[in-house]
């Protein structure tokens, strides 16, 4: 929910600097179009990257994803750490650039905000959290892979929950009792093999057997269509997007705001008239005005 109040802010700042450009740098042509767009794209990186350092700690540690990587030794816990913070760092940057690239071609803040909010949007009902990839309507399943927000949500959760056990809790364990002859093991042995996730607590009981469906976190990955084998290929892709606000808020800019030579206003000089510029409008008005005095 942090994406869109950052979008927001980021609006009014550019359109200030950008309506200064166009009234005073870019008549006088003290620097291009293209040495604005890249200035304001880059003095925005190092405080996305500031505010995104302060936003991972205050939630990674608190929350204790660092405690998934425990088992794993320090090491682990300390490469997970380091691919959270850089991975929200890119999050926040993404902001920063997608703010950029509503802004650039619109003149109102009004409607950027909400063209921001529709791609916000998208992005979070097609990332696979509120509908998961195969309940996708069939025309509606591309959007899952040109969605920002997949890659983020991989990341973060193959990153913060993969590879760890899991331990039941009473409330959440299966009860039943076996065919005779059979213990807990011996009953529950293709359903095991064949789901290839799942544990009993004691295997080898004959009544009351106690099943808990998932045994590591790896299980829980699958079912939502998480891997922690793609979490620098996410990065990867986030990281393209990122370069593709960047590109379109150059192009968005070009089409919408800079001047073309199609756009400027022919002189059309008579013979022996003083060398004074005058447009095709003013010149017609004052044909007009001749005519009418004749």
């Amino acid at each position: 929910m942090i994406f869109n109040p950052l979008l927001e802010q980021g609006l009014p700042t550019f359109v200030e600097q950008r309506g200064l450009y166009e009234t005073r740098e870019r008549p006088s042509k003290t620097f291009s179009w293209k040495a604005f767009i890249a200035a304001q794209i880059t003095a925005e990186i190092p405080w996305n990257a500031l505010v995104g350092t302060a936003a991972f700690f205050c939630f990674y540690y608190p929350v204790g994803f660092y405690n998934n990587a425990s088992p794993s030794g320090t090491a682990a816990v300390n490469q997970r750490g380091a691919y959270a913070w850089f991975f929200n760092v890119l999050f926040y940057i993404y902001i920063g650039t997608t703010s950029h690239l509503v802004m650039a071609p619109l003149e109102l803040t009004e409607s950027a905000g909400n063209v921001g909010y529709l791609i916000f949007t998208l992005g979070l009902t097609f990332c696979g959290v509120l509908v998961s990839l195969d309940k996708l309507p069939g025309f509606w399943k591309f959007m899952y892979q040109v969605s920002p927000f997949t890659y983020i949500v991989d990341g973060f959760l193959s990153n913060g929950l993969a590879n760890n056990r899991v331990q039941c809790s009473s409330t959440e364990l299966v009860r039943f009792s076996p065919s005779t002859g059979y213990n807990c093991a011996q009953y529950m042995e293709s359903y095991i093999t064949k789901a290839g996730a799942g544990y009993l607590a004691d295997p080898f009981a004959t009544e009351n057997c106690e099943f808990c469906a998932i045994s590591s976190t790896n299980d829980f990955l699958r079912v939502v269509g998480v891997s922690y084998d793609r979490r620098w290929r996410n990065v990867g892709i986030f990281i393209a997007f990122i370069f593709f606000n960047i590109i379109g808020a150059t192009f968005l800019y070009w089409l919408a705001r800079v001047p073309k030579k199609a756009d400027r206003v022919k002189c059309v000089k008579k013979e022996g008239e003083v060398n004074v510029p005058q447009s095709e409008y003013s010149k017609s008005m004052i044909d007009k005005e001749d005519s009418t005095i004749v």
